[in-house]
Protein backbone atom coordinates (compact mmCIF):
# COMPACT_ATOMS: atom_id res chain seq x y z
CA UNK A 1 0.00 0.00 0.00
CA UNK A 2 1.23 3.49 -0.86
CA UNK A 3 2.27 5.50 2.18
CA UNK A 4 2.50 9.25 2.71
CA UNK A 5 6.29 9.13 2.59
CA UNK A 6 6.06 7.53 -0.88
CA UNK A 7 4.04 10.35 -2.43
CA UNK A 8 5.03 13.41 -0.38
CA UNK A 9 7.31 16.22 -1.42
CA UNK A 10 10.24 16.02 0.94
CA UNK A 11 12.53 18.73 2.29
CA UNK A 12 9.58 20.96 3.06
CA UNK A 13 10.60 24.41 4.21
CA UNK A 14 8.83 26.21 7.03
CA UNK A 15 8.26 29.84 7.69
CA UNK A 16 9.17 30.72 11.25
CA UNK A 17 6.35 31.92 13.47
CA UNK A 18 8.41 35.06 14.18
CA UNK A 19 9.15 35.75 10.50
CA UNK A 20 6.96 38.30 8.77
CA UNK A 21 4.18 37.52 6.33
CA UNK A 22 6.24 39.40 3.73
CA UNK A 23 9.12 36.99 4.34
CA UNK A 24 6.67 34.09 3.93
CA UNK A 25 5.31 35.51 0.67
CA UNK A 26 8.83 35.86 -0.71
CA UNK A 27 9.65 32.30 0.34
CA UNK A 28 6.47 31.05 -1.39
CA UNK A 29 7.47 32.91 -4.56
CA UNK A 30 11.02 31.54 -4.49
CA UNK A 31 9.84 27.98 -3.85
CA UNK A 32 6.89 28.16 -6.26
CA UNK A 33 4.39 27.04 -3.62
CA UNK A 34 1.06 28.37 -2.37
CA UNK A 35 1.37 27.24 1.25
CA UNK A 36 4.01 26.89 3.92
CA UNK A 37 4.00 25.23 7.30
CA UNK A 38 4.49 27.66 10.19
CA UNK A 39 7.11 26.38 12.63
CA UNK A 40 7.93 27.72 16.07
CA UNK A 41 11.39 28.32 17.46
CA UNK A 42 11.15 24.77 18.85
CA UNK A 43 10.80 23.49 15.24
CA UNK A 44 7.32 22.18 16.00
CA UNK A 45 4.51 22.74 13.55
CA UNK A 46 2.24 25.61 14.61
CA UNK A 47 -0.04 25.78 11.58
CA UNK A 48 -0.21 26.43 7.87
CA UNK A 49 -0.02 29.69 5.94
CA UNK A 50 -1.53 29.91 2.46
CA UNK A 51 -1.31 32.58 -0.19
CA UNK A 52 -5.05 33.07 0.33
CA UNK A 53 -4.44 33.72 4.06
CA UNK A 54 -2.01 36.46 3.09
CA UNK A 55 -4.53 38.13 0.81
CA UNK A 56 -7.62 37.77 3.02
CA UNK A 57 -6.24 37.99 6.56
CA UNK A 58 -3.42 40.45 5.99
CA UNK A 59 -3.78 42.58 2.87
CA UNK A 60 -7.59 42.85 2.79
CA UNK A 61 -7.62 43.42 6.56
CA UNK A 62 -5.26 46.39 6.14
CA UNK A 63 -2.37 44.81 8.03
CA UNK A 64 1.23 45.46 7.04
CA UNK A 65 2.80 42.22 5.75
CA UNK A 66 6.25 43.61 6.60
CA UNK A 67 5.41 43.74 10.31
CA UNK A 68 2.74 41.04 10.74
CA UNK A 69 4.30 37.82 12.12
CA UNK A 70 3.41 34.64 10.25
CA UNK A 71 2.64 32.95 13.57
CA UNK A 72 -0.27 35.35 14.08
CA UNK A 73 -2.07 33.50 11.27
CA UNK A 74 -1.59 30.01 12.74
CA UNK A 75 -5.06 28.98 13.86
CA UNK A 76 -5.53 26.02 16.17
CA UNK A 77 -3.70 22.77 15.71
CA UNK A 78 -2.51 21.95 12.19
CA UNK A 79 -4.08 18.95 10.50
CA UNK A 80 -1.25 16.50 9.73
CA UNK A 81 -0.68 12.99 8.47
CA UNK A 82 1.87 10.44 9.63
CA UNK A 83 4.67 9.47 7.26
CA UNK A 84 3.57 5.82 7.41
CA UNK A 85 -0.16 6.49 6.95
CA UNK A 86 -1.54 5.07 3.73
CA UNK A 87 -3.20 6.92 0.86
CA UNK A 88 -6.67 5.99 2.14
CA UNK A 89 -5.95 7.70 5.47
CA UNK A 90 -4.69 10.76 3.64
CA UNK A 91 -7.90 10.79 1.61
CA UNK A 92 -10.03 10.48 4.76
CA UNK A 93 -8.12 13.25 6.53
CA UNK A 94 -8.25 15.68 3.60
CA UNK A 95 -11.95 15.01 3.11
CA UNK A 96 -12.87 15.28 6.80
CA UNK A 97 -10.96 18.54 7.30
CA UNK A 98 -11.47 19.94 3.78
CA UNK A 99 -7.79 20.66 3.27
CA UNK A 100 -5.81 20.41 0.05
CA UNK A 101 -2.37 20.04 1.64
CA UNK A 102 -1.18 18.03 4.62
CA UNK A 103 2.12 18.36 6.43
CA UNK A 104 3.70 14.92 6.85
CA UNK A 105 5.05 14.19 10.33
CA UNK A 106 7.45 11.45 11.38
CA UNK A 107 7.33 11.42 15.16
CA UNK A 108 7.46 15.14 15.93
CA UNK A 109 9.47 16.09 12.85
CA UNK A 110 8.06 17.66 9.70
CA UNK A 111 9.39 15.53 6.84
CA UNK A 112 7.29 16.60 3.87
CA UNK A 113 4.03 17.78 2.41
CA UNK A 114 1.29 15.87 0.60
CA UNK A 115 -0.85 17.89 -1.78
CA UNK A 116 -4.20 17.00 -3.30
CA UNK A 117 -2.46 16.32 -6.64
CA UNK A 118 -0.06 13.85 -4.96
CA UNK A 119 -2.99 11.87 -3.58
CA UNK A 120 -4.86 12.04 -6.89
CA UNK A 121 -1.90 10.45 -8.67
CA UNK A 122 -1.83 7.55 -6.20
CA UNK A 123 -5.54 6.67 -6.01
CA UNK A 124 -7.88 4.92 -8.44
CA UNK A 125 -10.01 7.31 -10.54
CA UNK A 126 -13.32 6.98 -8.62
CA UNK A 127 -11.64 7.93 -5.34
CA UNK A 128 -9.93 10.90 -6.97
CA UNK A 129 -13.34 12.15 -8.06
CA UNK A 130 -14.70 11.73 -4.52
CA UNK A 131 -11.76 13.69 -3.09
CA UNK A 132 -12.17 16.53 -5.58
CA UNK A 133 -15.91 16.67 -4.95
CA UNK A 134 -15.45 16.73 -1.17
CA UNK A 135 -12.86 19.51 -1.32
CA UNK A 136 -14.83 21.57 -3.82
CA UNK A 137 -18.05 21.85 -1.81
CA UNK A 138 -18.59 24.06 1.21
Amino acid sequence: MTKARDIMTGNTECVGADETVLDAARKMKDLGVGALPICGSDNKLKGMLTDRDIVVKVLAAGKDPATCPAGELAQGEAVTIGADDDAQEILRTMTAHKVRRLPVIDGHDLVGMVAQADVARSLPDPQVGELLQALSTD
